[in-house]
């Protein structure tokens, strides 16, 4: 259901950086995330090989994760260095897993720790640039991860689930192209002419242009595996070259989705949106982290009903339409890297 080898989002480092272990199911896996010797990041199995307690249940003393059970501490590669009044040379070593911390997120790779490359982690090209701001969230979402992929991957729901902020009728009304290259799925939709619905009529004011003239609005949904959704979305003045038009004629950013499977029923979602205007309003920033929010509120309520429908009617199927191809092509995608994983056996 989803593929392990393969770098994952498993936090922000907000999250581990009060001197607080951190536990986190990704991919069925219970690791639990901290700050080793040195500051940097670490992930263990959430296991103490004592008695079994969640070792996210203790503390971090010295770049040492301590069990608050009876005081084992154990290192960042698995291994226990002490317990009060025990000698531990025989413990048993605990699984590691290869964690890193880059661009604003802690990744981690769930799978056989021989295959983690950290070059391979998604480049977010605007994460270090001082003329890009962002802001975002997390949300834990009680549905499987696909049925993110899918939604991101093909919105023209939002002119139903999100009447009242980003949706407008043109979204159903204009063609949606879809291409698959390589692991890398990408649809498209763009409306030109057309009123800017609420959200984006905020964003015009914050970039500082009119917000009742026409628009040429655009949205590019770019899927990378195993779970990364990157949306170009923006709107411009009208006859101005919509997508190409220059900075000053528009208000565009990219909608940042990191979907970390927790279970075959469960995710982490982290979202956001980064842009290159009027980056140091931080009210802005506030302003727009606030309205996605509101607006990925409503997906999470959707898709968590679609999860209790799928759930109790797991053989029922569903229909595949022309705006579908984008989910189709990346669950596709999804399938061929976790068939990769499975074992294979020989029959003599």
């Amino acid at each position: 259901m989803f593929p392990k080898n393969a770098w994952y989002v498993a936090c922000t480092p907000d999250e581990i950086d009060g001197g607080k272990p951190l536990g986190r199911t990704v991919c069925n896996e219970k690791i639990v995330f901290y700050r080793g010797e040195g500051g940097r990041v670490a992930a263990v199995e959430d296991f103490c090989p004592h008695r079994g307690a969640p070792l996210s249940l203790g503390r971090v003393c010295n770049g040492q994760l301590v069990c608050g059970y009876h005081g084992l501490a154990m290192g960042c590669e698995g291994k226990t260095i002490s317990m009060p009044g025990q000698r531990v040379q025989g413990f048993p070593t605990i699984r590691a897993y290869p964690a890193v911390e880059r661009h604003g997120f802690v990744w981690v790779w769930p799978g056989d720790a021989e295959q983690a490359d950290p070059a391979a982690i998604h480049h977010l090209e605007w994460a270090d640039r001082p003329d890009w701001a962002y802001g975002g969230g997390l949300y834990h979402v009680q549905a499987d991860y696909r049925l993110m992929v899918d939604n991101l991957m093909d919105l023209t729901h939002e002119t139903y689930v999100h009447a009242g902020s980003i949706g407008q009728k043109e979204i159903d009304e204009a063609p949606v192209i879809t291409k698959a290259d390589g692991e890398h799925v990408v649809t498209s939709r763009f409306m030109d002419n057309v009123l800017a619905p609420p959200f984006w009529r905020a964003n015009l004011r914050g970039a500082g242009l009119p917000d009742d003239q026409p628009v040429d609005r655009w949205q590019v949904c770019r899927f990378v595996p195993p779970s990364h959704v990157m949306i170009e979305v923006g709107v411009a003045l009208a006859g101005h070259g919509g997508l190409q038009a220059d900075a000053k004629y528009k208000a565009s950013s990219i909608v940042v989705d990191f979907i970390t499977p927790e279970t075959e029923t469960s995710m982490w979602y982290f979202w956001g949106m980064a842009r290159n205007f009027n980056v140091a309003d931080a009210a802005l920033t506030a302003e727009i982290r606030d309205g996605q929010a509101r607006v990925f509120a409503e997906d999470t309520q959707m898709l968590e009903a679609q999860q209790r429908n799928l759930s109790a009617h797991p053989k029922r199927r569903l229909l595949m339409l022309n705006i579908d191809a984008g989910g189709v092509q990346a669950r596709r995608i999804i399938d061929r890297l976790a068939a990769r994983e499975r074992p294979t056996h020989v029959v003599a």
